[in-house]
């Protein structure tokens, strides 16, 4: 839902244009196991695609699904980790989606070796297709953190992502808690990554040194697993599988996650944030505040289809 409102947010700048969306795809092997129901933890899952397609039923807005109907000028996407065929012959504008991952063996793998699927690496790997005209991205600090990775500098633009640009507007909120220890979990699990949770719950416990403990759980995440273990090991936690996760970091004191985007929204607001980057990396990468990346994206897409 992250990569979908975004790119209603792009596309609401180019009205005066034809568009047509759809959920995420592939072709090959990946989209056959899509198709058979095995990859229901990625975004080619159908549970996600199924949310997905409400909201953009529910906003009235054209779909072709796999985007084979027309010959297309443009696609915009949050994702290179994979491209398929028929999309790598069209001009696109790739779009940060937000927090990239870790650079584990594997992102040095598809660094490295063609043979290597990026999508294997993660998010770890965004840019690295070069299969685009155009990449907009959240900050400076991501701008050089891209350059190191090896992205061609001319094809980047510092234009901040449309979801987290205007964090201050999560601080006017109805929601019922405030002044507490906010967790915000992974879907380490659910992606085959290993997560000691319980152990990660009492580290928690001594964090908040006393003070309310509150968990916001992952969409991915199996809620009853999480919940069962979050009344075992800190049974006097609030615990939320819904809601506004960016109001819950705004009436946060100090927010834990590990790399989630989450923490952008609390690095804006000047949270105390614990995460796996030092906090000055956090800030520089942190996107920029500028109300405006969707109108920006959008005018970079035009260039795109004008050059």
């Amino acid at each position: 839902m992250n990569q979908t409102t975004q790119m209603h947010q792009i596309a609401s700048g180019l009205e005066d244009y034809d568009q047509y969306f759809s959920t995420f795809f592939s072709d090959g092997l990946l989209g056959t196991a899509s198709d058979m129901g095995l990859l229901e933890f990625t975004i080619m899952g159908r549970k996600r695609s199924d949310r997905t397609l409400d909201y953009l039923r529910s906003h009235n807005l054209k779909l072709d699904i796999g985007g084979y109907s027309h010959t297309y000028d443009l696609v915009v996407t949050c994702t290179d980790l994979i491209v398929p065929k028929h999309i790598r012959r069209r001009k696109i504008v790739l779009v940060q989606e937000g927090m990239t991952e870790p650079e584990t063996i594997f992102y040095h793998l598809a660094r490295n070796f063609q043979w290597v699927p990026r999508w294997i690496a993660g998010t770890a790997t965004t840019g690295l297709s070069d299969a685009y005209e155009k990449f907009c991205v959240a900050s400076e600090g991501y701008r050089d953190l891209f350059i190191r990775k090896g992205v061609n500098p001319a094809k980047i633009e510092v234009t901040s992502i449309p979801n987290f640009d205007n964090c201050e507007q999560y601080l006017q909120n109805d929601f019922e808690h405030r002044d507490y220890i906010l967790v915000c979990t992974s879907d380490n699990r659910e992606t085959f990554i290993y997560e000691n949770r319980p152990k990660n719950i009492r580290k928690y416990l001594e964090m908040a040194e006393g003070r309310q403990l509150l968990f916001k759980l992952h969409p991915n995440e199996n809620a009853e697993r999480a919940r069962r273990e979050i009344e075992l090991y800190a049974p006097d936690a609030l615990v939320f599988s819904e809601g506004r996760t960016e109001e819950m970091i705004a009436n946060s004191r100090m927010l834990i996650a590990q790399f989630s985007s989450t923490i952008f929204v609390g690095s804006a607001l000047n949270k105390v944030v614990h995460c796996g980057l030092d906090p000055a990396e956090l800030k520089r990468l942190t996107p920029i505040q500028n109300k405006s990346a969707a109108k920006k994206i959008a005018d970079v897409c035009r260039k795109v289809l004008e050059g």
